[in-house]
């Protein structure tokens, strides 16, 4: 019955550049939580009984996995369970380490999630999806062409300004890249989210999302269905926490527009992406693909391919 309840409200139309109608709830996890989840662990769920959809979000370099609570709260406020895994802090660990890491948190979410989780709320492991923003974008691309049979299977991918590294030059492995159209060998619907001024350098620095390793080149390599937005006129970070006081966050928010505004519209891409394959609703990311003018900043381009 928690079930059918979780569902039907789920159903119900809204708008998802809106906060959804589920109350949720922050839960910090720590390494030595009795459920023993092999890093710390931000997860951000709904209160109210069901059994909901479950994603795994990838943090960027440099930054907490807590740099994104709007955000996340905004996609679990739609009727998903968020789950944030950190995996390191200063001095940084290896993408291998990291992707290993990433994936040691999938094995836990059938045992360990449950436990943590606000009462009467359950996970539907069976319907889960990947996500990551930067370097978290390569990893979680990383961890969906991973082949491995003892971890839950991913039903959707969504790269949130997806980053392979500095530069074509300058790749740390694993090279998931290989600049041929669709070459990533995996099965699973894939959307990404890239930002205009991304590919910008900022003062002396280098742009965070240079050309050739960064969004356009994520999706070029990605299998049918797949989706491209491209949120024109913000930067890198411009989907992260307004509150955060850090230097690195500041240097790599270029954009010009709301960040709430920015913030609201991945939301919205990411829980019609997740509606639609993970549900079977494919109205909203329809009618985003059809009329990008309903986002609440300008995506220019989108781009859905289909087959």
């Amino acid at each position: 019955m928690a079930i059918l309840e979780a569902k039907i409200a789920v159903s119900e139309p809204y708008d998802v550049f809106k906060t959804g109608n589920y109350e949720v709830a922050k839960i910090i996890v720590k390494t030595s939580d009795a459920s023993k989840p092999p890093t710390e662990l931000f997860i951000v769920a709904p209160v109210l009984k069901g059994t909901y959809p479950v994603l795994l979000f990838c943090h960027g370099f440099l930054l907490a996995n807590t740099c994104y609570t709007s955000l996340l709260q905004h996609i679990a406020s739609h009727g998903y369970i968020v789950v944030a895994p950190k995996f390191y802090g200063i001095p940084w660990i290896s993408m291998t380490e990291e992707i290993k890491k990433a994936a040691l948190v999938t094995e836990w979410l059938s045992t360990g999630l449950p436990v943590v989780l606000p009462e009467k709320v359950t996970r539907d492991i069976q319907n889960l999806a990947l996500s990551g923003h930067s370097r978290g974008g390569k990893t979680a691309f990383a961890l969906a062409l991973a082949s491995n049979p003892t971890t839950p299977k991913f039903k959707a991918l969504i790269g949130i300004d997806p980053v392979a590294g500095p530069s074509i030059s300058d790749r740390p492995p694993p090279k998931i890249l290989q600049y041929i159209p669709r070459s990533f060998d995996m099965s699973i619907p894939v959307s990404v989210i890239g930002t205009g001024y991304g590919n910008q350098p900022l003062g002396v620095s280098p742009p965070p999302a240079a050309d050739g390793v960064n969004s356009s080149e994520f999706f070029n390599e990605s299998k049918p269905p797949s989706c491209y937005f491209l949120a024109r006129d913000y930067g890198h970070c411009d989907m992260l926490d307004d509150t955060l006081d850090d230097w690195i966050v500041r240097r790599v928010r270029s954009g010009k527009g709301s960040k709430d505004l920015m913030r609201k519209s991945v939301g919205g891409i990411v829980v019609a992406f997740l509606k639609s394959y993970l549900g079977g609703d494919e109205d909203d990311l329809n009618a985003i693909v059809d009329d990008p003018s309903i986002a609440p900043i300008t995506l220019d381009p989108v781009i859905y391919v289909k087959e």
